[in-house]
């Protein structure tokens, strides 16, 4: 009788090759049973069955997602603000501060999103690192009971340091602080700022740490979202990382732009609850009580106020959630849609409303950077471009240096702002935050800044990008192709 090593130096190709097809095997139908975009599906089969064995590791590792299965159960929205004041902040129509076209959309809103809209909120509308980070400071300083913080990047650099010493300062006179960085953000600079902050007595946490056996198959999902709160009364949140990159003083004429917002009322509450939702996943430490959320309706209640919320978006039970509110507005405007985003590759649902909007009559403006800080994504979007255009779409290249912002407004009544891209990682992979904002000056704000850069900006046509060399389009066809991995 052969002995079990005696098998195994035999017929060991064999029984690889019986491994690896039962491996390729079973990924493959749980891609094909899972995934509902059809192109990932397609995408991950045809990379399991054409890279055996290492196709379905590979899978195994990136392809499963494990959070909407395993997420920490999310408070029900609003659920902790007085009860006595909800009934004072609940929007019931949006017609007459933003446009009768509007009521449908405020309806899919609720539908698809689990926070309501409540107006008393103000919003303040923050250029670049210039005006931000200054803001941000001046409020850690101020913070009296707790501070929370979430961010994709926290460099380790002279913006970053200033922001981790005024934490620092905050924890020693007794303010309670927690920061929350993602893992792979976290790795962006070195040494990571989280070193300094835990140094300083600061709690600090890595989104999603890639350790091996724990996160490592989580590697692929990333937490994008950027706020602050502050005594859970007023915070800020938007598209900009901690970054000295975007300071001006800094970064001089290499500077890049972009957008944050300074918000109070009801909204600040939504942005705690989302931080305390990835806090306590990333940790199973539940904040809550008067430290994190503030019980006085005076911190609630205002004389009318702009009606907002926020819309969280990622892997877990809110996956779809920005796609489905794009896809809402695309399908009510009447007069002009905005677009200005630093990657823009839309899926073919995004694609076709947009053309049915431009189609339709509406106005669609596009603007994408002249200057890409990833080149793989911009010879995607090159690509992809040609669809929009020949639908009527107006795409304009902008000048000067990259602007990371992530801007959407619609008919001078409606903006959508956050850290949501729209390309595929953004809309369902990373875990968002973005704000709805029912409000004509805040989106009259918008569209001024939207215009300013399409004055100086290059329309791109047909013809120019016909003119460009064959192998440059062809090179940019091929990344395009992996567009829903980049």
């Amino acid at each position: 009788m052969h002995s079990v090593q005696q098998v195994l130096a035999e017929y060991w190709p064999f029984i690889l090759f019986l491994i690896s097809g039962a491996a390729s095997a079973a990924a493959a139908i749980h891609a094909a049973m899972t995934k509902q975009d059809v192109r990932a599906a397609i995408g991950w089969v045809a990379v399991v069955l054409f890279s055996p064995l290492l196709g379905a590791a590979f899978y195994l590792v990136a392809g499963i997602n494990r959070v909407r299965k395993q997420r920490v159960s999310r408070q029900r929205a609003d659920s902790s603000i007085p009860q006595e004041v909800i009934h004072q902040l609940l929007v019931e129509d949006v017609a007459s501060v933003s446009g009768v076209q509007f009521s449908a959309l405020k309806i899919l809103g609720d539908r698809v999103n689990a926070f309501k809209l409540l107006h008393s909120n103000t919003i303040r509308l923050l250029d670049g690192g210039d005006e931000t980070y200054p803001a941000m400071l001046e409020a850690i300083k101020g913070a009296q009971r707790s501070i929370a913080l979430q961010s994709y990047i926290f460099d380790h650099d002279e913006v970053g340091i200033e922001l981790a010493q005024a934490l620092i300062d905050a924890q020693a006179r007794g303010v309670t602080v927690r920061v929350l960085i993602d893992a792979i953000g976290a790795k962006y600079s070195r040494p990571p700022i989280v070193h300094m902050l835990e140094k300083g007595g600061v709690r600090t946490a890595r989104f999603m740490r890639p350790v091996i056996g724990v996160r490592l198959v989580y590697a692929n999902l990333r937490s994008h979202r950027k706020l602050l709160v502050i005594d859970g009364t007023h915070g800020f949140t938007g598209g900009m990382n901690i970054r000295a990159g975007f300071v001006t003083a800094i970064a001089k004429e290499n500077v890049t732009h972009d957008t944050h917002f300074q918000v109070s009322g009801p909204v600040v509450y939504q942005l705690m609850l989302n931080f305390a939702h990835d806090w306590q996943f990333t940790t199973q430490e539940k904040l809550s009580g008067p430290v994190w959320f503030s019980t006085s309706s005076a911190d609630f209640v205002l004389e009318g106020g702009v009606p907002m919320r926020c819309v969280p978006s990622g892997p877990d039970s809110t996956l779809g959630s920005t796609h489905d509110m794009l896809l809402g507005a695309l399908s009510i405007a009447q007069r002009h849609v905005r677009i200005q985003s630093p990657y823009f590759l839309p899926d073919v649902s995004l694609v076709a409303a947009l053309a049915t909007a431009a189609r339709r009559g509406v106005r669609v403006d596009i603007v994408i950077p002249g200057a890409n800080n990833l080149k793989l994504v911009n010879a995607a979007m090159m690509a992809q471009i040609d669809q929009l255009i020949l639908t009527g779409c107006q795409v304009w290249r902008a000048s000067g240096t990259f602007d990371h912002s992530k801007l959407f407004t619609v008919d001078g009544g409606w903006s959508y702002v956050g850290s949501s891209n729209l390309d595929p990682r953004s809309l369902r992979l990373n875990f968002e935050l973005d704000l709805e904002v029912y409000d004509r000056n805040l989106t009259q704000q918008l569209d001024a800044r939207i215009d300013a850069t399409i004055a100086t900006a290059e329309r791109i046509t047909i013809r120019s990008l016909m003119r460009r060399s064959f192998a440059l389009r062809l090179r940019d066809k091929i990344v395009w192709l992996a567009s829903p991995y980049l």
